[in-house]
């Protein structure tokens, strides 16, 4: 029995908090020998639009971002108030992207959901909201797939194949919401502080199902880099999530690729895959995987356009990729999708064009 991707439908916040995180960020860093680097950087990040579900101070003229009483120089919040942030905008934003699925009166027939999420926890949690918010049958079999960063999306579609194939009547929605802005740090190392470069707010909501219309869910293959593990990190601290990004992640990345490119590619050659959804975790790591695969340059086209206008949203953003490619794959194309993470992990998947 095959599972198949039908339908991505996305939803990001209404404030756009690029510009202003940018120069908030260059202040923490302000007289910092590494503040040219940081200046280098941000002309080359490929990222115009970042999406915030915090408002900014003073209507966007100040370089403060988040509401006036979320981030303030020397009064951080606590994790306990990111998370009552997080509780009180991820609900509305997860709700909007599954109304883009346009499940009307076929919601309740959803008989699995899965929630994904790596930027926030509470309980009773985000699962069970879906199901009353959005008419789901309360006997809907749930399942979160929780802080495991940007590849977790990946993990949610394998889960939902599994299910497809042990039971070919099942009807998954996979809701994958990320409020990465809610944990900025204030810090002046230069590797904490690229981190506002790159992370914005967003969700995306799937749907799978055995019907053969959409992408074909064909194979799935974890690749680890275990020498590279702490180049990403993700953890929780006093002051909220603690995201961190070595420098050194895209040469590590394009290592992994390189080593496990036959596996990933099931023995097929890069001209034989016609669809790349790379997650944009950054430009320089879209840069390693083209350089490593020996992709041509329009093939992460998707990604690098993601990249530009929504930036990284952790888990959602690979899901952001393949909506786009949904409107237009034809029948029989073949597609690589992969996303990576804490481990150093890339997890990859092979699909087809129904």
């Amino acid at each position: 029995m095959d599972a198949y991707l039908n339908r991505v439908a996305t939803a990001v916040p209404p404030n756009d908090v690029h510009a202003a995180f940018v120069g908030f960020a260059a202040g923490l860093i302000a007289g910092e020998r590494s503040a040219p680097v940081f200046d280098r950087l941000v002309k080359r990040s490929q990222i115009e639009h970042r999406w915030s579900v915090l408002t900014l101070a003073d209507g966007g003229r100040s370089a403060v971002a988040g509401n006036a009483e979320v981030y303030r120089r020397g009064a951080f919040p606590s994790t306990g108030q990111r998370m009552r942030l997080y509780e009180r905008f991820a609900l509305d934003l997860a709700a909007e992207a599954v109304e883009g699925l346009d499940l009307g009166e076929r919601a309740r027939e959803v008989t699995h959901l899965i929630a994904v999420s790596c930027t926030g926890f509470y309980a009773p949690g985000l699962d069970l909201q879906l199901v009353a918010r959005c008419g789901l049958d309360p006997s809907v079999e749930r399942t979160v797939v929780g802080f495991m960063g940007c590849y977790a999306g990946i993990n949610a579609l394998k889960l939902a194949r599994h299910i497809v194939r042990s039971e070919p009547r099942a009807r998954v929605l996979i809701v994958s919401v990320e409020l990465c802005t809610l944990h900025l740090q204030e810090t002046s190392d230069l590797e904490k502080v690229l981190s506002f470069l790159v992370f914005g707010d967003g969700c995306a909501a799937a749907l799978v199902t055995a019907d053969p219309a959409g992408l074909s869910l064909d194979r799935f293959h974890a690749a680890l880099l275990p020498e590279a593990s702490e180049q990403i990190t993700w953890t929780i601290g006093d002051g909220g999530f603690d995201m961190f990004l070595s420098g050194q992640v895209p040469a590590s990345v394009g290592e992994a690729l390189r080593r496990g490119r036959e596996v990933i590619l099931d023995g097929a050659g890069t001209d034989e895959i016609d669809l790349w959804a790379i997650h944009p975790g950054g430009r320089s790591v879209l840069d390693a995987v083209q350089g490593a695969l020996e992709l041509g340059p329009e093939a992460l086209a998707d990604s690098r356009e993601v990249l530009r206008l929504y930036g990284n949203m952790s888990s959602a953003t690979v899901l952001f990729v393949l909506a786009r490619m949904l409107g237009r794959a034809r029948s029989g194309e073949r597609g690589c999708a992969m996303a990576f993470g804490p481990g150093l992990t890339a997890e990859t998947l092979l699909f087809s064009a129904a």
